[in-house]
């Protein structure tokens, strides 16, 4: 490296900022170095000592900005989601994929069951508008536009609550694909996870050596595959009820009562069947799985069939797990605006407070044709989470999770 005669240098990694001017010279133990010519100026003074480490959790979470000048792992979680964000957006570019971006706001707040956070437009003569809870509602829309491959790497919200997997502001990618099928979205799943993974392994000693390297879960593909009800029936020793049928409510009400189990909150159909699948299913996939064949109720965007070997309706979903976890969903996006109709209605009829919405500008997009098309959504600090042995998402997010933000204005 060429050395000028005269150079500014300045460290802030100890919590100060300093200019040195002066000539470029060596130690007598040949480390480079300067050799000074005027007084070393101070260009952003610190006022606080700067501890060797903090162990508060209190002012670790309040004070993000020490715990980064006080341990390696917040800048080595970092540099771990840059690589995710990028080998994703470059794997989906190299394939054809255009990035887009669509709006954080909308009138309805569609594409997946969940409470939006609300607002006011004042330029729109106090219309409430509600942050996006998906984006997958809108990406759908340029797919009938003529877009045949669009994708979206970006926040979405829900007014929800924080636990140790789970933040009401979160990051996701969704890419939708024309003539995609579930078994071409299963292998592109397979080939994205297990490149990712080898991805990260080979960089973690020069790029976040501070964070564990993935233990106890083999990422070789072709992975498992565990059909939902059938898995729930042979794990629990009893058959389901027909899911299809006006009583199925209180049918499976009462196959839970016929198990003993605990009766979950707001028993709507689908939150009960959720709730077979936490007890029954996702405790079997350690290593990377797919649960396939989720109950009609469960899917009221994805297509749907007859399943004739277990008499069932089911959606032409898959949802992969990764040690207990959801990582990805996929699925075969309904593309009938009668059957669209038909499913925003059953999901109004499930929804926890009896209420819900049905997205009529949605169903005015879907009769102007949507091609057969598969979609497919990854949240992406839960990889992030994954590659660093996190079990927290609050550990993978640079200021904590919503409980975080709001201490930290507080304490302003």
């Amino acid at each position: 490296m060429a050395l000028k005669a005269s150079r500014r240098w300045s460290e802030s990694a100890t919590g100060y900022c300093a200019a040195v001017k002066g000539n470029p010279t060596r130690t007598p133990t040949g480390q480079l170095t300067i050799s000074a010519t005027d007084v070393p100026q101070v260009l952003a003074p610190c006022l606080h000592h700067v501890p060797d480490k903090v162990e508060d959790a209190e002012t670790l979470a309040r004070k993000p900005h020490v715990h980064q000048l006080t341990n390696d792992e917040p800048g080595d979680v970092l540099r771990l989601r840059a690589l995710i964000y990028d080998y994703i957006r470059n794997s989906l570019m190299d394939r054809g994929f255009l990035e887009v971006e669509t709006p954080m706001f909308d009138v309805e707040a569609g594409g997946a069951i969940a409470r939006p956070f609300e607002t006011i437009a004042n330029e729109m003569s106090n219309m409430p508008i509600r942050l996006r809870i998906a984006p997958e509602l809108n990406l759908k829309r340029l797919i009938v536009g003529g877009q045949d491959k669009v994708f979206e790497i970006g926040r979405v919200f829900r007014n929800e609550g924080v636990d140790n997997t789970h933040n009401p502001e979160f990051s996701i990618c969704e890419f939708y694909e024309v003539g995609a099928t579930l078994p071409s979205l299963i292998e592109k799943t397979e080939r994205m996870i297990h490149d990712l993974y080898t991805t990260v392994e080979s960089l973690r000693p020069s790029y976040f050596p501070s964070l564990k390297p993935v233990e106890g879960i083999n990422f070789t593909h072709p992975f498992a595959q565990l059909p939902f009800i059938p898995t729930i029936e042979a794990e629990s020793g009893k058959e389901l009820p027909d899911l299809s049928a006006d009583t199925a409510t209180d049918d499976v009400l009462a196959f839970f009562r016929s198990l003993n189990l605990e009766i979950p909150p707001n028993p709507t159909l689908p939150r009960l069947l959720d709730t077979l699948a936490e007890i029954y299913i996702e405790p079997l996939c350690r290593s990377p799985t797919f649960i396939t064949h989720h109950p009609e109720a469960l899917s009221p965007l994805s297509k749907s069939f007859f399943d004739p070997a277990i008499s069932q309706r089911v959606a032409a979903r898959v949802e992969l797990f990764i040690n207990g976890r959801e990582y990805v969903n996929a699925y075969e996006e309904e593309n009938s605006p009668f059957e669209q109709r038909r499913k925003f209605m059953m999901q109004k009829q499930f929804h926890p407070e009896g209420e819900g919405a049905v997205d009529e500008s949605y169903l005015e997009v879907l009769e102007w044709g949507m091609p057969p098309t598969g979609g497919w959504g990854c949240g992406l600090d839960r990889l992030v989470m994954l590659f660093s042995g996190k079990k927290r998402i609050a550990d993978v997010l640079p200021f904590g999770t919503l409980r975080n933000v709001v201490g930290i204005a507080r304490n302003k």
